[in-house]
């Protein structure tokens, strides 16, 4: 079989050549007043989603020809590529708008349809997170931290997060309520952000749904990376056709039990 990271340099260096291009596009608009439309699902989107997802498209799309990309603002080129690049130019439009810096470009190499490759760029606090799949993730940032999960002992040590609590729609939020009392403490909002301080240990757990491939495809190689895990629900491996639902866990001793308390 060969290795589909073969050519992990080019792939690597096409990642982070768009991540750079989004990161300018993106820099300009934060905190400037621009104007959101409201897509058919009712969440926002800006000239600063569109244009760095064109970008980042471009950068691609010269580097790499053959392979394919799905975007969350324009669709799906090459569907049948056995690489595809699965992009979010701004994964948190909502904490964008409203002047947070825990949003983030999520740019994701996928091989087969399993991630390989994943980077979380957030273009305004200067932190990024690689992650190459079967390597330790990298951590590049003027902050502090150091990429390594929390070896949190018990769910009752833990600290869990979730984007927010409309996400959690169905029988799904009597469930993620059942693992929410099991924990030490809950908090709300971060978006890719929230994984990206998963993989520093900052955060044990992150259970969400309604998840779409470019909400969490560049994530699985980082959180795994640092030494957590990534899963659904039903501690199946995240695909492409899956049901939108997502677990990371720091503490891969601690996923049975989680999964557990969110099974139906």
């Amino acid at each position: 079989m060969s290795d589909p990271l073969a050519q992990k340099t080019q792939f690597l260096a096409a990642a982070q050549a768009a991540a750079d291009v989004a990161a300018c596009i993106v820099r300009p608009f934060f905190r400037a007043g621009v104007r959101a439309d409201d897509k058919a699902d009712a969440s926002p989107v800006t000239i600063a989603d569109r244009s760095a997802e064109r970008a980042i498209r471009a950068v691609i799309g010269e580097r790499l020809p053959h392979h394919g990309i799905m975007g969350e603002e324009f669709g799906t080129e090459q569907p049948d590529a056995a690489y595809r690049w699965v992009i979010d130019p701004v994964d948190g439009t909502r904490a964008f708008l409203t002047g947070r810096p825990t949003f983030g470009t999520l740019i994701a190499l996928l091989h087969d349809g399993v991630p390989v490759l994943g980077i979380i760029d957030q273009p305004i606090t200067g932190e990024r997170w690689i992650g190459v799949r079967g390597e330790a993730t990298r951590y590049v940032s003027r902050l502090a931290g150091q990429a390594g999960t929390r070896l949190c002992p018990s769910l009752a040590q833990a600290e869990l997060s979730c984007t927010a609590p409309e996400i959690l729609e169905g029988d799904y939020r009597p469930r993620w309520e059942a693992l929410s009392r099991a924990v030490k403490r809950v908090s709300w909002g971060g978006d890719c952000y929230a994984y990206g301080l998963l993989a520093l240990g900052q955060v044990d757990i992150i259970a969400e749904c309604t998840m779409k491939p470019w909400d969490w495809a560049a994530l699985v190689p980082v959180v795994e990376g640092a030494g957590g895990r990534m899963t659904d629900w039903a501690g199946r491996p995240l695909r492409l056709d899956g049901d939108g639902s997502v677990l990371a866990i720091g503490n891969p001793a601690l996923m049975d039990q989680a999964r557990r308390l969110l099974a139906k």
